[in-house]
């Protein structure tokens, strides 16, 4: 019988960059009263996509050459300090796939990605904000058996179109 101190061979972890997303968006999103397990999508709303919009701190963060870079240095850094192994990586321009092992809950590494890849990006200088770069929460898949290991390793390598240039250096 399964029970939440079981630990998964490894977790599939993405989440997205700041507004990037908005409730009310053409792609349909998620809230918290509907997000049970293949439920759909809420409707595009313009209305409540304009308020949300209006409601904004600072413009969408659509990750550069630049931005990627010092997000993936900070993910590859907290895999070798805390000793977790990382089996895949792709910063895109606007979200954050890994395949991860790592001997602690998926909440808890999803929390130390985000913390330091914010700590990087603002040493970086490219995040001057007090508020977070990320959007709330983020995905936390829990990956059982080596197959859906190696599944979602390829999604994350292969799944996501073509390497992304290095328009902005």
């Amino acid at each position: 019988m399964w029970n939440d101190t079981d630990t998964p061979l490894a977790y599939f972890i993405s989440f997205r960059s700041y507004a990037t997303w908005l409730h009310g968006d053409k792609r349909g999103s998620i809230d918290r009263f509907h997000n049970r397990y293949l439920s759909p999508y809420i409707q595009p709303n313009e209305k409540w996509l304009h308020y949300n919009e209006q409601r904004l701190k600072a413009k969408p963060l659509l990750l550069k050459a630049r931005h990627r870079k010092s997000i993936e240095a900070a993910i590859r850094e907290t895999c070798n300090i805390r000793n977790w192994l990382l089996q895949a990586i792709n910063v895109r321009t606007n979200h954050i796939h890994t395949v991860v092992s790592a001997n602690r809950k998926a909440s808890l590494v999803l929390n130390a990605f985000k913390a330091n890849a914010t700590r990087q990006l603002r040493q970086d200088g490219l995040w001057p904000y007090s508020f977070s770069p990320w959007a709330d929460k983020g995905s936390k898949r829990r990956l059982w058996n080596e197959r859906s290991v190696a599944k979602a390793i390829d999604y994350v390598l292969n799944g996501q179109g073509d390497d992304l240039p290095d328009f902005d250096d």
